[in-house]
């Protein structure tokens, strides 16, 4: 007969084990409701109750073609102000930075900037004119382009009114609206510099002009020494041909320079011994200083960053307790190298981790742990990029540049956090 074994004692529930553990370390749980607690919220979906979603069959591989977000992601859309320009055809709406994880920004999420609305345009019927001070004057067939060496690089992409209407003081009610003029995205096309060998660049050639086919006819002044170092004349936006709102189906992408300079719908592109200083680089795109005259050709976007939680769209809910404060960070000189975070407004500072990867003219996501007592906050982030440039306070952006501009508003930014946890704009001395 087979000797009784003593019945071995129940092990800990997965639970407790978690419990003991984070009291033994000192930690703190984050949250997760018991199973008690589940049943007494009523929803019958709810452990230890087998979902309804799980008694059905969902749709099939032919439902949608092309892929839809949940529809329980509705909220997450890019928005506008109604109040900000007199037509939506020129005008500008916001990525929802807030909603958003890692660096690549999906393209239906990309802000919009319009002068003349979004243009429809046959990729067939589209060329490319190359001319001016050339040898070879060449147009191209999209056909063409496609099949020159192609380049990949993921880049960020900001408007250099981003956060302009903050220039006087804290006016938008939202990290959407006071930084929500950037995206970052993996853009793929030939190099500039393969076009411009073939069309043979004349020794007098120092500028170039690009154009746009919106009905603005956009154009912008670029040193003919950008285009030979990074520029890419883009097809491609995260891996598929880009959006008809992004510049389909072509533009230009000017790393880490102003939005405005990366033509989108680009027809044609002329080279000169100089800038053409038409509209969009004269009356637009310029910074009036306290002595009446105009900064122009404001190229490089500065490093900026920025906390995306919490923020007025991303409240402190959970009362106090463990948090984590995130965010991004960016810069047109290169690599984000440190990002700074303050709790009291810039008096103390703590380094916040940086997200790998940290590429090149890229959003950069930053991270700090918070143990938070419940007591207000001025929260601040403050980047440093590799250049050694380091972010500006708005009193320092001031005095240099006045109170008359709108372009390149890259001051540190404050969020106040209220007692209750709920969060707002707020600008400090």
């Amino acid at each position: 007969m087979q000797k009784p074994t003593r019945p071995m004692p129940a092990g800990p529930s997965r639970r407790s084990f978690l419990t003991r553990s984070a009291a033994a370390g000192g930690m703190t749980l984050l949250g997760g409701a018991g199973i008690g607690e589940a049943m007494a919220a009523g929803d019958d979906n709810l452990p230890p109750n087998i979902p309804e979603w799980m008694q059905y069959l969902g749709e099939g591989v032919t439902a949608h073609p092309y892929g839809v977000p949940s529809a329980f992601e509705k909220d997450v859309v890019r928005r506008n102000v109604g109040w900000l320009t007199a037509t939506e055809e020129s005008s500008i709406n916001f990525t929802p930075i807030q909603d958003l994880d890692g660096i690549i920004t999906p393209n239906g999420l990309c802000f919009e900037r319009h002068h003349g609305g979004v243009p429809v345009i046959d990729p067939e019927r589209h060329r490319l004119m190359i001319h001016g001070l050339v040898d070879r004057p060449l147009i191209f067939t999209m056909d063409e382009l496609v099949r020159f060496p192609s380049v990949s690089r993921i880049h960020f992409l900001e408007c250099p009114a981003n956060g302009g209407m903050e220039w006087k003081g804290a006016q938008m009610d939202g990290v959407q609206f006071s930084h929500g003029m950037v995206h970052c995205c993996e853009w793929t096309g030939v190099k500039l510099s393969t076009l411009l060998a073939e069309v043979g660049v004349q020794k007098a050639a120092k500028w170039l002009l690009a154009e746009g086919a919106d009905a603005a006819a956009m154009t912008r002044s670029i040193p003919l020494a950008k285009a030979m170092d990074d520029i890419i004349v883009a097809y491609s936006q995260n891996g598929e041909r880009i959006r008809p709102e992004n510049g389909y189906p072509l533009r230009l992408l000017v790393p880490g320079w102003e939005g405005n300079v990366n033509i989108k719908w680009l027809r044609r592109i002329k080279l000169g011994d100089q800038p053409w200083h038409h509209r969009e680089e004269t009356s637009k795109y310029t910074d009036l200083m306290p002595d009446g005259k105009a900064r122009q050709f404001t190229f490089v976007q500065e490093a900026n960053s920025v906390i995306t939680s919490p923020c007025p769209e991303k409240p402190m809910k959970f009362g106090k307790g463990f948090y984590e404060i995130r965010g991004i960070a960016w810069s047109g000189y290169g690599k984000i190298r440190k990002v700074d975070v303050s709790i009291d407004g810039g008096m103390n500072w703590k380094t916040a981790e940086l997200q790998s990867p940290v590429l090149s003219r890229a959003l950069t996501r930053f991270r700090l742990p918070l143990q938070w007592d419940g007591r207000p906050m001025l929260l601040q982030s403050r980047a440093t990029d590799e250049s050694g440039y380091v972010q500006p306070t708005i009193e320092a952006l001031r005095a240099a540049r006045g109170l008359n501009s709108i372009y390149h508003k890259n001051s540190i930014h404050t969020w106040r956090v209220k007692p209750d946890g709920e969060v707002e704009n707020v600008q400090i001395a």
